[in-house]
């Protein structure tokens, strides 16, 4: 418990650090991925505005983004990373490969959540002359906002695991903390310590997560 006490100035920096990486990360998915998602649901077949060259071009950007394993990612957007931030290291330069990652992730659970929104209700609207804005804002959006909200709950919880995954290459946060003091200095307690502060954020984000969602169905 010493060594722990002694510790916590860093621990507390650390968590402080995982926060900052995961606000930035799901603000850029929630500002970008949202509306790619919906682009890719407009552009889908049999959708309002069928495109299949710009839906197979999205999906492909898509694909290709959220093929990489993200230590592959964060390191093949080293250059970007020092170009937008002047450095490589640092939860604000980890903030940006977490960005890039985040968005196509994020953008593929709205359109799947779009997707279960049933036909006959946008085939009412749209036999009403209403436009896509309208359909866009308050069927599309507002039918699949418990399953949005179930897809932004799992996205913060798998980028609080990306995050910790950042601190292999200097990114800051829990991971880097177990990294460095749990793993290379084998401090046994640290690193159980930086498991725990993970396992209780993933438990906290999810359980919030849920209740929201309940609250937003509106068959409950």
């Amino acid at each position: 418990m010493d060594n722990i006490i002694n510790m916590l100035p860093e621990i507390v920096k650390s968590i402080q650090q995982t926060i900052m990486m995961v606000v930035i990360s799901i603000t850029a998915a929630v500002v970008f991925g949202g509306p790619l998602g919906i682009f890719l649901y407009l552009t889908s077949q049999n959708s309002l505005h069928q495109s299949r060259w710009l839906n197979r071009t999205a999906n492909y950007l898509v694909n290709l983004v959220r093929s990489f394993p993200f230590i592959i990612l964060l390191l093949s957007l080293i250059p970007l990373t020092r170009l937008i931030t002047g450095t490589t290291i640092g939860p604000v330069a980890a903030s940006v490969s977490l960005s890039v990652a985040a968005i196509p992730f994020f953008g593929r659970l709205v359109e799947q959540s779009l997707r279960e929104v049933p036909r006959g209700i946008i085939e009412a609207a749209v036999s009403t002359g209403a436009n896509t804005w309208f359909i866009i804002r308050r069927v599309l959006l507002s039918e699949a906002r418990p399953s949005l909200m179930s897809g932004l709950t799992v996205t913060i919880v798998s980028f609080i695991s990306y995050s910790a995954m950042a601190g292999a290459v200097g990114g800051g946060g829990v991971g880097d903390l177990a990294i460095r003091y749990g793993y290379y200095r084998f401090q046994t307690d640290i690193m159980v310590t930086c498991i725990v502060i993970l396992l209780f954020l993933v438990q906290l984000v999810q359980s919030v997560g849920t209740w929201a969602a309940g609250r937003l169905d509106k068959r409950k």
